[in-house]
């Protein structure tokens, strides 16, 4: 699985997942400042999975209809360390029969919601 790390991931939780043998490609180190519709636009072309504390790639997806990811995990609370989001993401990543691919994942600290993607 690949995935495409937001600008306001964790770096920590970058290194965690590379870690654990994920190809996970960071906004911070090789497009800082890059614009939601150009992070979306990377995403399609390269085939990864949105990873993000920002909402906004829900209006983006469904309201602007632009073209959408193979996937998308808005991660939708505070992390109180840098290292939870890759454990969160990590442990959902072992959930049988969850399917990210497709799929909009609000990830929040009590519930998981999906809805398909356009």
């Amino acid at each position: 699985m690949r995935f495409l790390a937001n600008e306001n991931f964790p770096l920590r939780s970058v290194l965690s997942l590379r870690d654990a043998g994920y190809d996970v490609a960071y906004g911070s180190e090789d497009a800082p400042g890059a614009e939601d519709a150009i992070v979306l636009a990377r995403a399609v072309n390269e085939e990864r999975i949105i990873l993000t504390f920002d909402r906004d790639y829900g209006e983006l997806i469904y309201r602007l209809r632009m073209p959408a990811p193979i996937g998308v995990v808005y991660f939708r609370y505070f992390p109180p360390t840098p290292e939870e989001p890759a454990q969160n993401l990590l442990r959902l990543l072992s959930v049988e029969g969850l399917i990210l691919i497709g799929y909009f994942t609000v990830l929040e600290r009590t519930q998981l919601r999906q809805r398909p993607l356009p």
